[in-house]
């Protein structure tokens, strides 16, 4: 039997539209304008009645009225995780000029995970059953729940009839979503991909799940300084909501049709701890080797790396793993590469958060400027790397490493580059 093996030349893999709602803004220029300016997105959680939570803070979208963008009808059809990847996924699309090119859907794709999914269409349809009875129960309850539905609703929207996939990877889900893409399109199997996460976690649940395990800051006299990462005092991350969607491309493509790009992607890397299922190996080895795979896989080496948006969640355990991942890693370019999290002024979004530091990690390429982390008061001798602490930097950047790290031990980092032609 003759096999037919194709030959695989790897296709550059361009990012040319960005989307985001966010504790910050509700588009993704909102959201990188109050990053650059080092505002806080914490605050009291204002949803429901949470006086009896350990914690009561949260990165909340701010002022969100789904009906400025959906109608009673479509609403019924769509968790808030689903209208937050819409509403992301929109602007991603029109920011793409995806509208107005002539492009074969057939070659374009969706890739949009989350990591808990319709926990408040959960939430509200079991209180529905328990009350109500089995007949009350909504006919949409189970399309929207499921998590492939926010990848599933942008493709049916926009007619993308390439791949079509989610993934649940906890906090790793989004940077897994934008790897694969990129894979995809490297691999030749599509020319575009939207690529992202989606997360509405602030219900009543949610914020209990993670509260009685104490992973959450319990820092409720003061929301705004709870998020702290690499901080002495932090206590906890901060649960966040949101979406960030991208649209990667081939550079033939993006070429073609003459799109703006804002940054080419470089390297990807995933590994496993194999070690606990909500705790990092202390040894650092999973992510020091993933961070390795991403960079190698870019065809550099650590210290061509200029900037490193770390996973730093504000969690005791976190912060000091990855920084020691970093050093192990780094060796003594550890203390000249910055670094920063912008989960101290995002709060940790989930299956949302790689993509929205994906975004803004193609901004600080783009516009030359390092994101600070803010609350950073008072350093943790075992938290010892350069953390652009308190105010950002105006810097040329050439490349940048960003990192997700998630419960069950998943690993993911991404190699981005400032868009150079040749």
């Amino acid at each position: 039997m003759n096999l037919v093996r194709k030959t695989i030349n790897l296709k550059r893999v361009v990012v040319t539209g960005l989307g985001a709602i966010s504790p910050l803004g509700r588009t993704a220029g909102e959201s990188w304008s109050q990053v650059r300016a080092g505002a806080n997105g914490i605050s009291r959680i204002s949803r429901f009645d949470a006086s009896e939570y350990y914690s009561q803070v949260a990165g909340e979208v701010k002022n969100y009225d789904p009906l400025e963008y959906f109608d009673k009808r479509e609403l019924r059809k769509y968790d808030p995780f689903i209208q937050f990847a819409l509403i992301a996924a929109e602007e991603a699309y029109r920011d793409s000029g995806l509208e107005s090119a002539a492009v074969d859907l057939t070659r374009c794709g969706v890739y949009i995970g989350s990591g808990i999914g319709g926990i408040s269409t959960i939430e509200e349809n079991q209180t529905r059953l328990l009350e109500r009875g089995p007949s009350r129960v909504s006919p949409y309850f189970l399309p929207a729940t499921i998590a492939n539905l926010a990848s599933g609703n942008v493709s049916i929207r926009y007619g993308l009839k390439g791949p079509n996939l989610a993934n649940v990877t906890a906090c790793t889900t989004s940077t897994h979503s934008i790897g694969e893409s990129f894979r995809i399109i490297q691999m030749g199997d599509a020319d575009i991909m939207m690529a992202g996460g989606a997360e509405y976690p602030i219900t009543p649940l949610g914020v209990a799940g993670f509260s009685i395990m104490k992973a959450l800051s319990s820092r409720n006299d003061a929301p705004e300084k709870a998020s702290r990462p690499f901080d002495l005092q932090r206590d906890g991350f901060v649960i966040a909501e949101g979406a960030a969607i991208v649209v990667l491309e081939s550079l033939e493509s993006a070429l073609k049709r003459n799109a703006r790009i804002y940054a080419e992607v470089l390297g990807y890397g995933y590994t496993g701890d194999a070690y606990h299922m909500t705790a990092p190996d202390p040894e650092a080895e999973g992510a020091a080797r993933t961070m390795d795979m991403a960079i190698r896989d870019a065809g550099l080496t650590p210290d061509r790396i200029d900037y490193i948006n770390a996973h730093g969640t504000s969690t005791p355990l976190n912060d000091k793993t990855e920084s020691l991942a970093i050093r192990k890693l780094f060796g003594t370019y550890a203390d000249k590469v910055a670094v920063s999290s912008t989960k101290s002024m995002t709060g940790h979004m989930l299956g949302a958060t790689g993509a929205i530091e994906f975004l803004f990690t193609n901004m600080a390429l783009k516009e030359g400027f390092i994101p600070p982390t803010i609350n950073l008061e008072f350093p943790d001798p075992e938290c010892d790397l350069n953390y652009t602490p308190g105010k950002g930097i105006a810097r040329e950047l050439t490349y940048a490493l960003t990192n997700s790290f998630g419960f069950g031990g998943t690993n993911g980092s991404l190699v981005i580059s400032r868009f150079m032609a040749e």
